[in-house]
């Protein structure tokens, strides 16, 4: 994430998921952190991915 506007679409994406209970995005850490119950791993970086945005997942 390069700006507001990319911070931005991935706060979206992420928020218009059902199923999210909270998500975190952070331009200045470039980490988005999503709490869900019922979403998998792989649901949640298709959304991302979908925005343009490579992904990596981070070791817990």
């Amino acid at each position: 994430m390069s700006c507001g506007g990319c911070s931005g679409a991935v706060t979206k994406a992420l928020n218009s998921l059902q199923g999210v209970d909270k998500c975190e995005v952070s331009l200045e850490h470039q980490t988005a952190t999503v709490e869900s119950s019922s979403l998998t791993e792989a649901e949640i970086l298709t959304a991302i991915e979908k925005t343009g945005k490579s992904v990596k997942v981070a070791d817990p």
